[in-house]
């Protein structure tokens, strides 16, 4: 044991009385072991535990291994690509982009293990009817009664309810497993019949992919029925646009010559009778109008018809006159086509010819006389029908303006008419090319490929014997640790040394080696032994607990009996007395009394002799057989201890025996549940507290200490006894004695 050497304050004389055994706790609390360190020390304090649970585990695992049914599995390989090939080149109602690969290959594995697929395989396999399937998973059929309908229930009630077991088998031992990196994934089914695996495995395959392939012709056939629904719709709204155009053209007499559709789509119509009826008779006008020039002219002049060389002609200036004039006539019944005679430009025209008309006949006065009366009768006659002629084209020509006028308003109602009907018609006739396309969208080829088939598994694939037992191994270390630190965590008794201080906050003043009880007095007695060693270090230590060394008074006692109280006394009286002291040894634990069988004396008389009145105490005392050690015994045991403590005798005999011998040492009873302890304590200067390691729980050591406290009973330290030769690893063994370790029993 390390010992430190004190340093005293000269202004504070406890330290001088406490300084070694706090100093000695201080530094065995430093010497905490590492963490890994005090881990192995649990494992060994419960080693028997952990090997029991380890070897019951094991043992569970190969029972279970051995009972279980064997388990046969049957794998296919499938291979799912993102993009499939476009046959018709039609787009189809899916969207085109290529979206999220995770995404993607994720739903498709979803989809594999959709309860959906394996209705499929179970009404394929018709496995609802097949008892084979239910006997290989240990499920009994129900029997059937004389009528052949099963027993307590319907037929298709049964039948429902076996192929839901179905169904919750088939999910149940089916696995879907990726291929990593890859678009190929593994789908394998477990059972205890190989025949059923294989069967089960090659069609959830095959129904996946039948299941795919629905879907997306069930998408199309949606995308079909609301299509459907619209162009219906379409097609009546259509109809009735027509029907409300044609309605509307024949109440306002509207007549379409010629129609044709824009690069828009819009029907445009070029034009109408009534504008073809103006542009004609326009045209007759124009001609009627000339004609009534000529005839004029001809009238003035007093020419006949058929001359032609008649002397206006002949003029210059009546040509050019008549020319312009002529000019001038086509560009005004041009322009009352489409304008009123009000319009500016009419009236400047019209103006103009005015003033040409007036300048022609001047210019024929002037050249020509009067003509005779007969070629002026006819050419009077031509003239008149002339005039009266392009009077009547004037007429209808006005009319064909106002009702061209007419027809212009009503267009405005007729193009909104006409619109709507475009409008409606291009919509039908989109809906109609993309329902048409719609319809062989679906035949695209199938983006999911068998790579393997499943085949019949000739062995098992479960139970795996190695398999079982390393993982019935991990269970066991796994239940061994939560085992071990409950265990651990429930005992609550000092494990190790450094535990005093660092739990008790008491100094420590040695700890003593676990030994056989027969071997204990031998030890002793061998001052090579390391029992005799660690006595030898506490006593060392004890002699730094006063200002005066090794108490002269002092009593050892414990929480409980049986913790090493009474050989503690023994030992440190010994070790005293071989140091030249007078020791005596007092068995105050008179309720059960064992000092006086460590030196083989009698109990015939002893303290409770003296404390029941008897004054020479020399003659209670006996020798030891060991140097400069005698013993007081017990005595008889009184009818109650604690009164005979409670006296001033006990002071009284202490005080008596110190005259006579160097060192009293007072083996008590224990503490807990008795009062004689905590009396004793008034006749010493202290006491030295043992403890059992690993025995008593902490809040057990903790309420004795308590009760020493509460009567100011001084506590010198404490002694650990029996502790086990594994907790040497803490740093508190004691193999560093005479020829070191083991050599030194040899």
């Amino acid at each position: 044991m390390k010992m430190l050497q004190p340093t005293f304050s000269n202004n504070d004389p406890a330290s001088i009385d406490d300084y070694g055994a706090q100093g000695d706790a201080q530094d065995q609390q430093n010497l905490a072991p590492p963490l890994l360190l005090q881990y192995w020390q649990v494992v060994l304090r419960w080693k028997w535990v952990i090997l029991g649970i380890l070897a019951t585990s094991l043992i569970a695992g190969l029972v279970v291994t051995l009972l279980s049914t064997p388990q046969y599995t049957s794998k296919a390989r499938i291979e799912i690509n993102r993009d499939q090939k476009n046959v018709t080149k039609v787009e189809g109602v899916e969207t085109g982009g290529k979206g999220n690969e995770l995404e993607f290959y994720q739903t498709q594995y979803e989809l594999l293990r959709a309860r959906s697929v394996a209705e499929r395989v179970a009404r394929q396999l018709q496995l609802s009817s097949n008892d084979n399937f239910f006997r290989s998973f240990g499920i009994e059929p129900t029997e059937k009664d004389s009528l052949g309908n099963r027993a307590n229930s319907s037929a298709s009630a049964d039948r429902a309810k076996k192929e839901r077991q179905a169904i919750g088998l088939l999910l149940g031992g089916i696995t879907i497993t990726p291929i990593r990196a890859s678009s190929l994934v593994d789908i394998s089914f477990t059972s205890p019949s190989p025949q059923i695996s294989e069967q089960v495995a090659n069609a959830w395959t095959q129904q996946f992919i039948a299941h795919s392939m629905n879907r997306r012709f069930a998408a199309t056939s949606d995308a079909r029925t609301f299509l459907e629904g619209r162009l219906s719709n379409l097609r009546t709204k259509l109809e009735q646009s027509e029907r409300d155009l044609v309605t509307y053209a024949s109440q306002k007499d509207i007549v379409s010559l010629g129609r044709s559709t824009g690069a828009d789509g819009k029907t445009q119509t070029e034009r109408t009778l009534i504008a073809a009826n103006l542009e004609a008779l326009n045209a007759a006008l124009a001609e009627a109008t000339a004609d009534r020039i000529a005839s004029e002219s001809r009238a003035r002049t007093g020419a006949d018809k058929e001359t032609t060389l008649d002397p206006l002609i002949a003029s210059g200036a009546t040509a050019q006159l008549r020319q312009k004039r002529a000019e001038v006539a086509s560009e005004y019944a041009k322009l009352m086509v489409q304008f009123e005679p009000d319009y500016p430009v009419a009236r400047a025209l019209a103006e103009q010819l005015r003033v040409l008309d007036s300048s022609i006949a001047r210019e024929e006065g002037r050249l020509t006389g009067r003509e005779a009366g007969r070629s002026s009768t006819i050419r009077t006659n031509d003239y008149r029908a002339a005039v009266q002629r392009e009077r009547e084209l004037t007429a209808k020509v006005d009319d064909l303006k106002r009702r061209l006028d007419r027809q212009q308003q009503d267009n405005i109602q007729y193009n909104i008419y006409q619109r709507e009907a475009d409008t409606n018609r291009q919509l039908y006739d989109a809906l109609l090319q993309r329902y048409k396309e719609i319809g062989v969208a679906g035949v695209g080829a199938n983006n999911i490929a068998i790579v393997d088939p499943a085949r019949v598994s000739s062995s098992p694939s479960s139970p795996n014997l190695p398999l079982n037992m390393v993982l019935a191994l991990l269970a066991g270390i796994g239940l061994a640790g939560i085992a071990t630190f409950a265990l651990d965590q429930i005992d609550e008794g000092l494990r190790d040394p450094g535990q005093v201080n660092r739990i008790l906050h008491v100094p420590l003043l040695g700890s003593v080696p676990d030994v056989e009880a027969e071997d204990a007095l031998a030890m002793l007695n061998d001052t090579k032994s390391m029992m005799s060693e660690a006595y030898l270090s506490i006593r060392s230590n004890l002699a730094f607990s006063t200002d005066h060394g090794v108490p002269r008074a002092f009593m050892v006692t414990s929480t409980r009996p049986a913790e090493g109280k009474s050989t503690s006394s023994f030992a440190l009286a010994t070790v005293l007395g071989r140091t030249g002291k007078k020791v005596l040894i007092i068995d105050a634990d008179m309720r059960s009394p064992s000092m006086h069988e460590f030196v083989g004396a009698h109990n015939r008389l002893g303290l409770s002799n003296f404390l029941a009145g008897e004054n020479d105490w020399r003659q209670l005392v006996v020798q030891a057989g060991a140097k400069g050690l005698s013993l007081m015994p017990a005595g008889p045991p009184p009818p109650s201890a604690a009164e005979l403590l409670s006296s001033d005798r006990m002071l009284m005999l202490v005080r008596q025996l110190l005259e006579e011998f160097d060192h009293v040492v007072v083996d008590s009873p224990p503490i807990l549940g008795l009062a004689d302890a905590p009396l004793l304590s008034r006749a010493v200067e202290g006491c030295v507290f043992v403890v059992e390691a690993e025995g008593v729980a902490v809040r057990g050591i903790k309420a004795s200490l308590g009760r020493l406290q509460s009567v100011q009973a001084h506590v010198f330290g404490v002694v650990l006894t029996k502790l086990k030769q594994r907790q040497s690893g803490y740093g508190y063994g004691y193999g560093y004695g005479y020829g070191y370790g083991a050599r030194a029993n040899d």
